[in-house]
């Protein structure tokens, strides 16, 4: 299996397909393997690259819990291992936050950033309390209920097992990444790197609502945002042929620049 030398860990990824590269970078519950229904429809025609972030899959864990502030260096230790020059990276919910910080520590690597169900970590003192009403608000729910529509889980029940069995091989969980919330790129860092951004929301996104998203991009200059109708938090997953489109979309216009 092939790892990536980080820092202090050793990072597995996988990489599929040939053509123009697309990075995915998971959430907190998952892994590699949580883009399967991704890397099948973009490997006929992109060079597909997936890590495990060190505390996840196959990854390494650390002593005390990763340290979010390691993972863009994971990410970038991919692109080296996988002699990766350039990559559009899509991150999904805590894995945006790590693809943008990627993207900031070498522009030049960087085709754009794609980010899913989350503003990437941006420092701004206008989204954070929006954030943070949007997390009080998702936290009364249930975990798979923020994450998954409640018809889903009940129509597609061997699915919604796959999406919860898919978290157990992690060594980390969501309480155990160390600053998780700081050290996010602010504006200026943004601007400065010229980093395009796309943002993809749910409308129906139990975690991160539209509304804060919209606000998001009337902040980063010439960033585009597509909401997604009914789709929940975990689009990727439920919806692919959805979030895939979306995606795809997103790529060609960044290649295209």
């Amino acid at each position: 299996m092939p790892h990536a030398p980080s820092q202090n860990a050793k990072i597995y990824y996988e990489s599929h397909g040939e053509g123009p590269a697309v990075l995915f970078v998971h959430g907190a519950g998952g892994n590699h393997a949580a883009w399967w229904q991704q890397t099948a429809h973009f490997m006929p025609d992109h060079r597909v690259p997936t890590v495990d972030l060190r505390g996840f899959g196959n990854s390494d864990t650390v002593a005390d819990g990763p340290d979010s502030q390691d993972f863009p260096h994971d990410i970038l230790a991919v692109l080296d291992a996988a002699k990766v020059e350039r990559v559009v990276l899509v991150g999904q919910s805590i894995g945006a936050a790590a693809a943008l910080k990627a993207a900031v520590l070498a522009p030049h690597r960087a085709q754009g950033v794609i980010l899913a169900h989350s503003l990437g970590g941006i420092s701004h003192p206008a989204l954070a309390p929006l954030v943070k009403a949007d997390r009080a608000v998702a936290e009364k729910l249930p975990v798979i209920d923020r994450l998954l529509t409640r018809s889903f889980q009940e129509t597609e029940r061997a699915r919604t097992f796959l999406f919860k069995q898919v978290g157990t091989f992690n060594k980390a969980t969501m309480q155990d990444l160390r600053n998780l919330t700081s050290g996010g790129p602010t504006l200026e860092q943004i601007e400065a790197a010229g980093i395009k951004i796309s943002f993809l929301a749910g409308e129906r996104d139990a975690v991160l609502s539209p509304a804060t998203v919209l606000a998001a991009e009337k902040l980063v200059k010439g960033s585009r945002t597509n909401i997604i109708p009914n789709a929940p938090h975990s689009m990727y997953w439920e919806v692919p042929e959805l979030f895939n489109a979306a995606v795809r979309g997103f790529v060609r216009e960044l290649y295209a620049a």
